[in-house]
């Protein structure tokens, strides 16, 4: 944006926060220590510069709005108690917040492409059973919450209007088939079950999900999603750190679109590839033939 654009855009927003406070022009220069002579010249229509950051910085906090937000930085609204770190929110991923929070943001991002690092694998294609035995023991969620929003997830996948991108390793998807790590007490049928439903929805969902796996030897990934360009969320176990600035959504996609070049896995062939070890997982020819390892 040039210069004029920048003040317009300030200007549109110090007026949101105004009318959301719902102060008056003359208590805000109170409470900033501006000119109300100032405040008005900020607000009018031929204002082709922006102000003082001193000014920007009152303003943010009298106006308890993020400064990020006032000077078009971030593209959420985020309205706040502070200034300081306002790039960067935490929530708490017990049920209300973080349930709440989630299907906020994916709403928030209806019509923007959503980018997605799961854990371990999607949770919207995962069968009931999968996900009661991966969080019987999950102290964050319980199962039946980890069910609940597993279907609200496939149904927003499934609405016209959402595109999704999702990143995995090889390794997951082979993990599961071999029956390793947290899948080791996970009988084969389930397993053979859970990747057959997966190659199922990859197949019915797809264009509007597009699947990659890239091999996790090459590259590495934390979790996270990046919700169109209104935030990104990374995940780190029981919170999720959450950026809403440009910049951090902008690092964050170009991590993932890095993840999507490296795919030895593409969207289309996902589904076959998954069929294909579902077909092996039979509990002698593990034993007899163990699978080639990705």
């Amino acid at each position: 944006m040039d210069r004029r654009d920048t003040s317009r855009l300030f200007r549109a927003r110090l007026e949101q926060a105004l009318a959301r406070a719902g102060l008056s022009q003359a208590e805000v220069a109170r409470r900033t220590g501006i000119d109300r002579s100032t405040l008005s010249q900020l607000l009018a229509a031929d204002l082709d510069r922006l102000p003082r950051a001193d000014t920007v910085a009152a303003l943010a906090r009298a106006l308890d709005a993020s400064l990020d937000w006032l000077l078009g930085l971030s593209q959420g609204a985020t309205i706040s108690t502070g200034i300081v770190d306002q790039s960067l929110e935490i929530a708490p991923t017990d049920r209300s917040p973080a349930d709440e929070s989630l299907a906020r943001w994916h709403q928030e991002a209806a019509g923007y492409k959503i980018r997605y690092v799961p854990a371990s694998l999607p949770d919207m294609l995962k069968t009931e059973e999968v996900l009661t035995y991966e969080y019987r023991d999950f102290h964050a969620v319980n199962t039946a919450q980890a069910i609940e929003r597993a279907y609200g997830r496939l149904a927003y996948i499934r609405q016209p209007e959402t595109e999704m991108e999702v990143c995995t390793t090889t390794q997951a998807t082979a993990g599961l088939a071999l029956g390793e790590g947290i899948w080791s007490g996970l009988p084969a049928a389930a397993r053979q079950h859970q990747l057959l439903r997966m190659a199922e929805l990859a197949d019915e969902l797809y264009p509007r999900l597009r699947w990659f796996a890239y091999d996790g030897h090459a590259r590495f990934s934390v979790p996270f999603t990046v919700f169109g360009p209104q935030r990104a969320a990374i995940y780190v176990g029981q919170m999720y750190f959450v950026f809403n600035t440009t910049e951090h959504i902008r690092v964050l996609t170009r991590h993932f679109d890095d993840l999507i070049r490296a795919a030895t896995v593409q969207p289309h062939e996902l589904a076959e590839h998954v069929r294909q070890l579902a077909e092996r997982i039979n509990a002698a020819a593990l034993i007899d033939a163990p699978m080639p390892r990705p």
